[in-house]
């Protein structure tokens, strides 16, 4: 029901949206002189912030036709290298024939689309060749599919990386972190040919006892049963996936921004006065992010569950308790695989100590091989985006991924 409500609403307020963006047009076109401009500029930067303040439940495109190869500029294209029931394994392939070491980038199934990771794949690809997880919405996902859950989660990463084939590197932001290392440990034990020569873990929830943000509280504030009684829905009938039990992303995205409320004001606030004085360029990355950040996708209830349980409030990792299709995880079996974790300073989704403590729990992993970093003044999203990013964190996962190549 709640669902269909979210729905009834969108439906409801569309033609408002689109009379807002109309308004927007009309008035960024028309001149009314000196004093006239800056009061309709006004209307009209409110306009457009109306106009698309509102969700979208279609992956944003890439945007990545380029990378720069040895002081030449290559095209990039994207290309289906493996379709799953719940997510592609996309290759940005490389128009040239010059070796460079093959990464997946694990993306987070997280209420966004892989498209939130675009910067992290557009930095490591004039370096690397690069792959990522490309997580379908779940209410596109017809019931014939079946279920999935982190079981299924863990499938699907040694799928790919079967596919991609031996001596590739890996690299999870956030969420997947813990299932990477599940299915890195699975894929040692089990001596795949695949296994992959080093991962990098950044920003993601291996251990949440420790050091607790307000996601983690969140996700301990009641029973796992509360959480299916009050935020598991069906899909509504006009979608593919109609019928399937899914975590709404509308709610996943509610109660990420009901956590920094203010913040978001400031920035709508920031972007209505860059507008209306002209300041396109601060306007346009503004109107980007919250593209971006406001494409929210649905989440399998079973997966969401059984991350919420395993993860958050049991601790099923750190343990030792976590099982992969009713056996154990020997995170113990991991031999051959680099590990490097990064976390950030300011992080208040996934605070320092939570991802770190990875190379504890993976005795078999010589003290040489392991890496750890923490970098100053950032929150969550600039561990894998923005300017340190780019030239102070990925420094070292390419630093890690050459020595394990």
């Amino acid at each position: 029901m709640l669902y269909d409500a979210y729905v009834a609403q969108s439906d409801f307020l569309s033609p408002f949206r689109a009379l807002a963006g109309l308004t927007r047009d009309a008035l960024s076109e028309t001149s009314f002189g000196p004093f006239g401009n800056y009061f309709f500029k006004g209307i009209s930067a409110g306009a457009d912030i109306a106009s698309r303040g509102h969700l979208t439940h279609q992956r944003p495109e890439y945007e990545i036709a380029f990378a720069e190869l040895e002081g030449r500029t290559v095209p990039v294209i994207e290309e289906v290298a493996l379709d799953t029931p719940f997510g592609n394994l996309l290759h940005f392939r490389k128009e040239t024939n010059v070796y460079q070491p093959r990464v997946l980038i694990v993306a987070p199934m997280a209420g966004h689309f892989a498209t939130l990771l675009r910067q992290t794949a557009r930095t490591m690809l004039n370096d690397h060749d690069v792959y990522v997880t490309d997580w379908k919405n779940a209410r596109d996902v017809p019931l014939t599919a079946g279920p999935f859950g982190v079981d299924d989660y863990i499938d699907t990463l040694i799928k790919f990386l079967d596919k991609i084939g031996p001596g590739a590197h890996t690299v999870a932001v956030c969420q997947p972190c813990a299932a990477l290392l599940a299915a890195v440990a699975v894929m040692s034990e089990t001596k795949h040919r695949a296994t992959p020569r080093s991962m990098t873990l950044m920003a993601g929830p291996v251990d949440t006892s420790i050091n607790p943000t307000d996601v983690n509280r969140m996700a301990n504030k009641h029973p796992i049963e509360w959480f299916e009684k009050n935020l598991i829905d069906k899909v509504p009938a006009r979608f593919a996936g109609a019928g399937r039990r899914v975590y709404p992303g509308f709610l996943q995205i509610s109660a990420f921004m009901s956590m920094n409320m203010p913040r978001h004001w400031r920035a709508h606030a920031d972007m209505y006065g860059d507008l209306v004085r002209g300041n396109t360029g601060k306007a346009d990355a503004k109107k980007k992010f919250y593209d971006e950040y406001l494409a929210v996708s649905d989440l399998p209830a079973e997966f969401y569950l059984e991350t919420v349980q395993k993860i958050f409030q049991e601790y099923h990792l750190p343990r030792g308790q976590l099982r992969y299709r009713g056996n154990l995880i020997n995170l113990a079996a991991i031999r051959k695989t680099a590990l490097l974790t990064v976390e950030g300073e300011k992080d208040d989704i996934c605070s320092v100590g939570q991802t770190v403590a990875a190379h504890d729990l993976t005795p078999g992993i010589k003290p040489m091989r392991k890496k750890h970093y923490v970098q100053a003044g950032v929150g969550h999203y600039g561990v894998f985006s923005g300017t340190r990013w780019a030239t102070q964190i990925y420094p070292m996962v390419r630093s890690i991924i050459a020595e394990s190549d």
